[in-house]
């Protein structure tokens, strides 16, 4: 087999690991991986890798149902935000130009990182809704799924932290809240991704269907890492993904796949 079709295998592999170890989506590196080591058109990465995350989110969500991690009115109350944001977001892909795309993208990897770097605060579980509340979880799924829109993630790198930080979730029901939230956003999403060419089908489907496994091993694991050690891990592989972005930034898209 040639190193064009490991290729797909290899980044579902380990971007659907990270997705249940860390309860993203997993585009945080899909989409660098993509356009660096397969030579995909930018924008058609950010597209491929919504698509893609379909699958993996869906296996890494079951990891979390088994064991409880899911905050369901929370979770539906932030997609109610997301499914518009999202729809946004996507409009948005065209009228974008790829150097601020690459830019916007590597900063956003780079504040995520300056997360999972700080200390993880204490905390002891979410608050019950209020009215107030309810509008917060709504707003933040707007930001999210503008966030998936336009740069490809499924938004974890802005729900996660918002769930930790603003509404005082526990890690892994953080992580699986976000999946939840994830996985109909990215439906979305791809849809619309489809509708204007942002997305290489097959590609999205080799690279979703190989990281199931890993996303399911991955959900099932998160509990046994410390929050401590696991945002170091992931924020190493945040900066290493931003610097790559950033020294690609200028890079003219592939001549096959100019838009």
């Amino acid at each position: 087999m040639t190193s064009a079709k490991w290729g797909p295998v290899g980044v579902g592999v380990a971007t659907g690991f990270l997705s249940g170890l860390f309860g993203v989506g997993g585009g945080i590196l899909m989409v660098p991986c993509l356009v660096l080591l397969l030579g995909m058109e930018q924008r058609r990465a950010h597209g491929t890798s919504l698509g893609a995350m379909v699958l993996i989110s869906a296996s890494a969500l079951g990891g979390f149902l088994l064991e409880g991690s899911v905050a369901w009115l929370p979770g539906l109350l932030i997609f109610a935000g997301s499914s518009v944001g999202v729809t946004v977001g996507t409009s948005l892909l065209d009228q974008v130009p790829i150097r601020s795309l690459r830019v916007g993208f590597a900063l956003l990897l780079l504040a995520t990182a300056a997360r999972f770097l700080a200390f993880a605060p204490d905390t002891d579980g979410h608050s019950d809704i209020t009215v107030a509340l309810a509008f917060a979880y709504v707003a933040c799924g707007l930001a999210t799924g503008l966030l998936s829109g336009t740069m490809g993630v499924g938004g974890g790198v802005i729900m996660i932290p918002a769930l930790i930080l603003l509404f005082g979730f526990v890690d892994p029901t953080a992580k699986g809240t976000s999946l939840l939230v994830i996985l109909p956003t990215a439906i979305i999403g791809t849809l619309r991704n489809r509708r204007s060419g942002n997305i290489d089908p097959k590609s999205a489907l080799a690279v979703g269907a190989s990281g199931v496994a890993s996303a399911f091993v991955g959900a099932l694991g998160a509990s046994a890492l410390s929050p401590r050690l696991s945002g170091i891990l992931f924020a190493i592989l945040l900066i290493v993904s931003a610097v790559q972005m950033l020294r690609h930034a200028n890079d003219p898209p592939p001549p096959s796949e100019a838009v």
